[in-house]
């Protein structure tokens, strides 16, 4: 595997073989196991130019775990702020010896465009509304831990999906996985001429699903947050009494408590949400290890 931009380049046997890798991985952290160094004396650069904090400490960690050098982007302190083009922030961190580079960035397809311009392995951490193709594995992983097999799981993604990159890489991993998916939400943030199955009616589509996938509304993309989308689409513990008992909570992060879901929502039983964080490390060391060039990790 050269790149990691997109999910949509994977098929299922490639994505179940990240799955189980990650799995595997998070298996061994757990009981303390040594991980394979796959990428001792190699660095990994985190290019951010956008905040994060369960993308990028998952990604510091897993090439820390994989025994890399670690190199920190910060457009707070970086040349960035003085003018300097992306191009040439990317050129100069290629020069500086990265091996592998790790993108997020408010544009889509500016992780492709570092892959072109430095001719190295790129993961994309999340480019506009475009995709966030890590997350998807993410939260994969997280569904074949917690139900053992993918295949008929109905999976309600809900909110604002029109802006949600994680929502753009779901509605392609998923449904390839085996899993049926249907998109909630105001008719306005329903991508057009979307492929999947589609409801307005939050409180009508609880009942059918065995995963409510929550987003938060992405007001610095053009979501906003209104009162009757509050009313309409907040995850309550009364809507979520509306769930087959053994139905499950999930979300990305970072969680607006009090906006798609309540206090006693996210910390309820029903939630995977510390879950999904925990697989992110993991999950990423997946794919850094595959970008490694071994094909024992694919």
């Amino acid at each position: 595997m050269k790149d990691f931009l997109t999910i949509r380049a994977l098929g299922r046997s490639d994505l179940e073989s990240l799955i189980d890798r990650a799995a595997g991985l998070r298996d061994a952290i757990g009981l303390g196991e040594p991980v394979e160094q796959r990428l001792l004396g190699r660095c990994v650069a985190n290019v951010f130019f956008e905040p994060s904090t369960r993308t990028r400490l998952s990604f510091d960690l897993a090439a820390q775990r994989l025994g890399a050098h670690l190199l920190t982007f910060d457009p707070a302190t970086a040349s960035t702020s003085k003018g300097e083009s992306v191009r040439d922030t990317a050129i100069t961190i290629a020069a500086l010896g990265a091996d592998i580079l790790v993108v997020r960035h408010a544009e889509e397809g500016v992780p492709q465009l570092i892959a072109d311009w430095t001719g190295l392995p790129v993961v994309n951490a999340g480019d506009g509304t475009n995709e966030h193709p890590t997350q998807a594995l993410v939260d994969a992983v997280t569904l074949k831990r917690h139900f053992g097999e993918l295949d008929g799981l109905r999976v309600g993604i809900v909110g604002d999906i029109s802006h949600s990159r994680v929502a753009g890489s779901l509605v392609h991993a998923l449904p390839v996985l085996g899993v049926d998916v249907k998109l909630i939400g105001p008719r306005e943030w329903l991508p057009p001429g979307a492929h999947l199955p589609a409801a307005i009616s939050f409180d009508e589509a609880l009942p059918g699903l065995d995963v409510v996938y929550l987003l938060r509304v992405q007001t610095e993309r053009g979501g906003a947050i209104t009162e009757s989308y509050v009313r309409d689409y907040q995850l309550s513990l009364t809507r979520s009494s509306l769930l087959r008992e053994d139905a499950v909570i999930m979300h990305p992060g970072p969680m607006n408590r009090g906006v798609e879901i309540t206090d006693d929502v996210a910390d309820s039983p029903r939630s995977l949400i510390a879950e999904q964080v925990r697989n992110g490390v993991p999950a990423r060391m997946a794919v850094l290890g595959a970008l490694a060039g071994s094909d024992a990790w694919l």
